[in-house]
This record gives C-alpha cells, structure tokens and sequence, in this order.
C-alpha cells in the first residue's frame, strides 16, 4: 500500500484519508456497541476501495458517506452526546503525516519529502478552524446519487437545542446536532447563537439537498426563555410562521403552522438539553423564518390554508430530492378538508391539474359545493385516500391524455412511469376493426389530439373512445376495490368533451338531480 499511503496531494487522496479515518472511526464504534447486520460488508467494501490506488474521488466520497451512516447506526448516541468521550471518533490522517520520521517512512514518506510537498507544518494552535460541517446523506436516483436535505421542522428543533445550550450553560455551541425521526443523524453548525432579551436566540440554514426547495437558505431561529417553575415546553410560531385559517390540517384553526412532529422533535431537544445541564425546568420557544412570508406565496400554503408564512414541516425529518412525499402529504391535507366539507352527501371531485379544474368550473358550475382535490400524477393514491376518508361517490375529471393511461392500469401518470398514450389509443382502434395503416399512424403520432385527428379521418373516433372508457372504468373499479363508486369524464383542450365512463354518466345524473 505504500503507492499511495503518502501524505495527500490531491482531491483524491485526500478523500481517500478521509475514508480511511472514518474506518478506523466505524471499527471504534463496534468496541462497545453492537455490530449491525451490515457493519462487516461495510469495512470490507470501505477497505477494498481505499486499497485501490485508481478509486475516483466520488467513489471514495460515495463510500465515506456509507461509512458514515453505518457509524451512525451502531452508536446512535454518540452524535447527540454532550459528554463526548472520543471513543468513535474517525481517526485524523493529518496526525499521521505530521508524525516523527520514522513512522512516516513507514509509509514511505521522509521529512524532506512532506516539507517540498507541504511545507513546514504549522503548530496545533495556529492551524485554521475547520469549516463548519455540511450535512451529507445521499439517495439514489437512477444512476445518480442525490444529496438529501433537512426540513424545516429539523431547522427549528436544532435551532432550539443550541438557543438552550447557551442559556444553559452560558457557551454558544459551535455545532448542534439531532437524530431524525427517520433515524438520521444530522449536525450543523448554527448562523448564530447569541443571547437575547430574557432569553438566547439560534438560527439554523435550512438545507433542501438536491430537492428544489424553495425554502433552501433561509434561517430558521428559535427564540428560548427558561421557565424555571414548570418542566412544560410552551411553542409558538413568530414571523415568517403561518396561521391555519383552515380546518382539516395538522394543527387547529387560529395554531402557529407547525406540525406535532416538529413540536416532539422541538421538545425532544429541549429535554435533552436539560438533562445534560441537570436543569428541572421548562422552556417557552417561539419559532422564526425571515423572509418566509414571501417565499410562502410561492407554495401550496395559501391554498390549503395556512396564510401569513411557511409551515414548520417534516415527519421524518429529512428532506429526500425528488421525493414524491410532499406532494402526498399535500393531497392528504386537500382530502382532510375535504372530508370535513363533504358532510352527508360523501361527494368528491378529483382532478389531475389546472386542465381539470378549469374545464370543471367552465363545464359543471352547478358543483362548485362539492370538494375538489388535485390529484396530480398520484391517481391511485388518491383513490386510495378517499377510500380511507369514507367518500361514497368519486368523479375524475381530466384531459384525455393524463386519464387515457387509466385504461392500462396505469395509475401514475407520471411520463417518467409511463407513457403509453398512443400505444393505448392504437391497441383500442384495432379491437375497433381500425386497419393497420390507421394503427400505425397511431403509434406513431406524437399527442393524443394527433390521435383524435386520426380516428376523425376513418371514422373511428366514438368507437375508440368507448372502449378506452369502458377500460378506464374496469381499473377505476378494480382500484377503487367496493370502498366507493367512481368514474371518470374526459376533455381535450383542442376538442373538447370527449365523454364519460358508464359510472361517470349515473354520478353526473345524480349530482343534477
């Protein structure tokens, strides 16, 4: 190993030291704690890949990370512990290079050879502070490996750990650091923490990762005082923080807009940081978003009711690029509410999009009382959300080519799920006698209106269009299971109404009457 073990000289080499010091971290972490079931297939891979003299930066980088997180999950603790002991500490190559002589010609390095190549090294007490510590967990994607983020709701738990710690104990953390509901550690180091007024304020960076987020930079601060006569954590949102003005959210109408999960993990904080400091008391914290009042009028807050700022979000606590579980959660708080106003009748209307909903106002204004949710591309979700909210009767209202893929059970209608449109209308205008010149022109066009076009030439549209129907209406029911009636009424932007299925046209019948 003495190709490479020498002291670094580039990205990575130098990443390869950092690998090798969180070996020696990780196998620290087993003295005694418990190996997990992947503890040794991790130091194996770890080792094999810092052997290699030829590993690429990202791969090593990959691995650190992978380190990282198994160290994690053998000694959960050790990150969080405000008595730390150093037992699991990844080992510091930069020791090893600034060592005597005769341990680094071990390694093949002479002094002469690290003083060309470095100079000469600087004293412990003048070497610069470490820069402040950027949270590193990653998710595959296809082929490529996407940085995860922290919530809001980490930001404001965080933020209030290193607001107590201060107060606490009179010294500004220079990093703060939380385990997630998901089980992930995260650590940071805070914008400020400085005392304030009665009490201490923190901000913490908030950190989409990878996601598009537009709530990525700014500081979410927590504002701490003690209240020595009471163990109670008292929590309120300040500005940049929403108010619901809606029911059917996480918290009640006229509540600061942070979630019960945030305010566990707020209070979670705060406990152990009065634990640690032996203090009996509680804590009142009043969360902060500068700059989230705007930046809310860019979300979804307005919609579903919560005015004034942003929402202290998260139940796991990470943020996951590209994650499909916001836009699910969001769904779910359009389903709440309208479970509440639904009432007796048990009526919704679904739609994929702003296509939908605009066609529904212009076409149906005599249902303007019944509930709406946008489905986006999560159909089957959806239907499986009014399932569990008890709605009796289901209509689906979209342009033809989001709803067509119903047809082939395809209940994501995401293009990068699937994306089968013309296939369908071609496999139907042949059960409809369409002859191979009209399917082939079928498969081959490149819209679903291009489609219409063409059954309009051979006189095949009504046909057609019937049997997508009737297929749609078949995996309608198939999802729907019993728990609801449901169908589905289709439009094109260029020609307009396209027709219903055979459950659609009673529902419609009904809601007239």
């Amino acid at each position: 190993m003495n190709h490479f073990l020498s002291a670094p000289v580039t990205d990575a080499q130098r990443q390869r030291d950092a690998l090798l010091g969180a070996l020696v971290g990780l196998a620290r972490s087993t003295v005694n704690e418990p190996k997990t079931e992947d503890t040794d297939r991790v130091l194996a891979s770890g080792l094999r890949l810092a052997a290699d003299p030829d590993a690429a930066e990202d791969a090593l980088r990959r691995m650190y990370h992978i380190v990282e997180t198994e160290k994690h999950r053998v000694a959960p603790n050790c990150a969080t512990c405000t008595m730390r002991c150093g037992n699991t500490d990844n080992y510091d190559l930069a020791r090893l290079w600034a060592a005597p002589e005769n341990i680094r010609t071990l390694y093949g390095l002479t002094e002469q050879q690290y003083t060309a190549l470095f100079g000469t090294p600087e004293p412990e007490a003048e070497k610069a502070p470490a820069g402040k510590p950027q949270f590193e967990h990653y998710v595959r994607s296809g082929q490529k490996l996407l940085r995860c983020g922290y919530t809001t709701g980490t930001c404001a738990a965080l933020a209030a750990a290193g607001a107590a710690r201060l107060l606490l104990t009179g010294i500004a953390p220079e990093t703060v650091a939380l385990r997630t509901p998901k089980g992930i550690v995260v650590e940071v180091a805070p914008l400020f923490c400085r005392a304030a007024a009665e009490g201490a304020e923190c901000a913490i960076e908030k950190d989409g990762g990878d996601d598009v987020d537009v709530t990525t930079g700014l500081p979410v601060t927590a504002t701490v005082t003690l209240l020595p006569g009471t163990p109670e954590v008292r929590i309120t949102g300040g500005a940049g923080v929403g108010r619901v003005t809606k029911p059917g959210l996480d918290q009640p109408v006229g509540q600061a807009a942070i979630n019960h999960v945030p305010r566990q993990m707020i209070t979670e904080a705060l406990r152990r940081e009065a634990e640690a400091a032996c203090y009996p008391g509680g804590f009142a914290v009043t969360i902060s978003i500068p700059g989230g009042e705007e930046v809310a009028r860019r979300t979804f807050n307005p919609h579903i009711g919560v005015e004034g700022g942003l929402s202290v979000l998260g139940t796991s606590g990470i943020v996951e690029p590209m994650s499909q579980q916001a836009i699910l959660d969001t769904i779910q708080l359009e389903m709440n509410q309208a479970a509440l106003r639904a009432k007796n009748h048990r009526r919704l209307i679904l739609a994929p999009g702003n296509y939908g909903l605009d066609y529904l106002h212009e076409t149906y204004p005599q249902f303007a009382d019944i509930p709406v949710v946008k489905t986006s591309n999560f159909i089957g979700d959806t239907l499986d959300m009014a399932a569990a909210a008890h709605f009796e009767q289901v209509l689906l209202v979209g342009h033809v080519g989001k709803l067509c893929k119903l047809a082939g059970g395809i209940m994501n209608t995401h293009s990068h799920t699937a994306d089968c449109r013309t296939e369908l209308f071609c496999t139907h205008a042949a059960l409809c006698g369409a002859d191979r010149e009209v399917c082939t022109a079928l498969y081959n066009a490149a819209t679903t209106d291009a489609c219409l076009e063409i059954l309009d030439t051979a006189g095949l549209r009504e046909p057609v269009l019937q049997s997508l129907l009737a297929a749609i209406q078949l995996h309608l029911d198939r999802r729907a299971g019993g728990a609801f009636r449901v169908g589905a009424v289709l439009f094109s932007n260029q020609h307009g109404p396209l027709g219903q299925t055979e459950t659609a046209a009673r529902l419609l019948d009904e809601w007239k009457e």
